[in-house]
């Protein structure tokens, strides 16, 4: 039985779990979807969804007890600034977890666990990501009408460069069959 046991334990000892856990909503507060096991997204929610409700709160009070557990200054000023406010109507129920299926090495139960997002600002991400790989598709094919254009302007050059007569000396033609010798003036080194 469970009596009174508030957590898991993620067979961790207690200063681990905590920076494990710091890291864990860190990083969902940057990327806003990480992976993780069921269990870790489990315990990350918790503390995760707390982080948030301080962020709406605002003050100063709740922005030092965030920076005491988030661990980069950075996430902090997202996680008030931009975070925070897309929840301002809501109550509660800021983060999902979606579980994915087993992992291949041990078969550990693996989810995403990731910020709540309202539809306006899926369809902006949604445009932004089209808008990016049009941008890329684009840059691409501009890169393959310059390469094409240089393999075009190498290849006149080599026909202007073949047309133009080669300086130094001409080869002459022995009898020998084209093998050419060379005539030794320094004396060879002798040992190492």
């Amino acid at each position: 039985m469970r009596h009174n046991r508030d957590h898991r334990r993620l067979g961790r000892k207690a200063e681990h779990r905590r920076a494990l856990l710091r890291n864990l909503v860190t990083a969902l507060f940057q990327y806003e979807r990480i992976e993780t096991t069921v269990a870790k997204a489990k315990e990350a929610r918790r503390v995760a969804e707390r982080m948030i409700t301080f962020g709406k709160k605002g003050d100063l009070a709740a922005r030092r007890h965030v920076a005491r557990f988030v661990m980069k200054p950075e996430i902090v000023g997202k996680l008030f600034d931009t975070i925070a406010p897309w929840y301002a109507t809501r109550q509660g129920g800021y983060t999902r977890i979606l579980k994915i299926g087993r992992r291949l090495g041990d078969a550990g139960e693996v989810a995403y666990l990731e910020l709540v997002k309202s539809e306006e600002q899926r369809e902006r991400e949604r445009q932004a990501r089209i808008a990016a790989a049009e941008a890329k598709a684009l840059a691409k094919s501009n890169a393959a009408g310059r390469a094409e254009k240089k393999a075009k302007a190498a290849s006149e050059s080599e026909a202007t460069v073949e047309e133009a007569p080669k300086r130094g000396r001409k080869k002459e033609s022995g009898a020998g069959g084209g093998a050419k010798t060379t005539k030794r003036t320094t004396p060879r080194k002798v040992g190492n």
